[in-house]
């Protein structure tokens, strides 16, 4: 079996805290929370009333009218941040490569805004004010075709919908297509759009998001024994993989390189983890032997840190088991302190921001943590970041249903 090198050779990302490579960097540095009281619509008598907005995303920037009125926002987050990474990559592909190029793309929710909004016209108004394009806009899958279409690309399309895990899934997929020699070029990464009132609403009736609502920008807060619950965001990370060779003969920019993936499912509950945390140690340890690397190596891990209850302790348990005393003097943050959490999106933003930060040797810190809880036994990342070139990071993402994935990058 072939095993061809998979690269990281463009970042595109949509996010709360900045758009584009650039913005989302700059996010980071800023190291201040996006988090604010929703206005997207009225979340009074919600028990939860705080999410990460992007208030600057304007599709036409990215796409025409038409093409803008026919998507739902989780498949235009979609197009533009293909449209960053490919841009990012200075990629263009000839007849031969475009017929086999692929995208994979995950979302926990597919296009549920668009739902949404089409119900209650059909509520008030019967069938015939629902939109035609209804069938094909919400599917999970709108976001990959419609990227496909965009670009002429006819190699794989996958849509996954594994949760919070889905763009890191969608990431490790895409590079075993890549490594199996399958094809050169795959956009991979994560998309949603989830700020709707009865999506919303539903995650508050189950009491897993933050109630800090006097105080938005401290509800998320990752590993902090004051934690009540995660934060809703939105947005989209993607990557452009790239085979090595396929990099080097066009004289790619490479950021990092994808070196494992790993991926496991608790079977035990759908919205609480493994106690144990064993099974997300297992997607850790398969990512680590897949990249062929002891743990020692790892030098900085970028946490799935949830800023719920649960997941906080279980990964820091889950790493312990993973790691052993590597675990004692490795590096760890959680960046949805500043950004949320985007659900599916999430893992593929984390990976683009473990791909610059393999680059630019600053590892990012965990916003709002105050008093570290008890439980959590690792070097937690605070303040504003550290200076700290490192050659191997880890990313986790853990899910509702318990779908766990981890994903390993180098420094080329």
């Amino acid at each position: 079996m072939s095993n061809h090198r998979v690269v990281i050779t463009g970042i595109g990302a949509i996010t709360p805290i900045g758009q584009g490579r650039e913005g989302l960097w700059d996010g980071l540095r800023r190291n201040v929370s996006a988090v604010q009281h929703i206005d997207r619509f009225d979340p009074t008598g919600y028990r939860s009333q705080n999410a990460a907005q992007i208030n600057d995303f304007d599709p036409l920037t990215y796409m025409d009218e038409r093409r803008a009125h026919r998507l739902d926002r989780f498949a235009q987050f979609a197009l533009a941040a293909c449209r960053l990474a490919i841009a990012d990559a200075c990629i263009e592909l000839n007849h031969a490569e475009a017929e086999v190029a692929g995208i994979y793309l995950g979302s926990a929710l597919g296009g549920i805004i668009y739902a949404e909004e089409q119900h209650t016209n059909y509520m008030r108004e019967g069938m015939h004010a629902v939109s035609p394009t209804l069938a094909v806009a919400v599917f999970g899958g709108a976001s990959s075709s419609n990227v496909a279409m965009e670009y002429g690309w006819h190699g794989p399309n996958v849509a996954n919908a594994n949760g919070c895990a889905s763009g890191a899934i969608a990431i490790g997929e895409a590079a075993r297509l890549i490594r199996r020699g399958q094809t050169p070029v795959m956009l991979a990464g994560g998309v949603e759009a989830p700020i709707a009132p009865l999506t919303y609403g539903a995650f508050s009736i189950i009491k897993v998001m933050s109630s800090r609502n006097d105080d938005p920008t401290s509800a998320s807060r990752p590993f902090d024994k004051h934690r009540d619950g995660f934060v809703m965001g939105e947005g989209a990370g993607v990557l452009v993989l790239e085979d090595y060779d396929h990099a080097q003969a066009r004289g790619a920019h490479v950021y990092a390189e994808v070196l494992g993936y790993g991926t496991t499912t608790d079977a035990y509950n759908m919205t609480a983890p493994l106690p144990s945390g064993e099974q997300a140690a297992r997607a850790i340890t398969i990512a680590l032997d897949d990249a062929g690397l002891e743990a020692a190596a790892i030098g900085y891990i970028n946490a799935h840190g949830s800023s719920t209850t649960l997941n906080d302790v279980t990964e820091a348990k889950a790493i312990r088991i993973a790691l052993g005393a590597a675990a004692d003097r490795i590096p760890v943050s959680g960046t949805k302190g500043l950004h949320a959490h985007a659900l599916g999106a999430t893992g593929a933003i984390e990976a683009g921001i473990c791909a610059l930060a393999l680059q630019r040797g600053w590892l990012p810190p965990t916003c709002n943590l105050q008093t570290l809880d008890p439980d959590v036994d690792l070097d937690i990342i605070t303040g504003a970041g550290r200076e700290q070139q490192v050659q191997y990071v880890l990313s986790n993402s853990f899910g509702f249903g318990g779908i766990n994935a981890s994903l390993v990058f180098g420094r080329v």
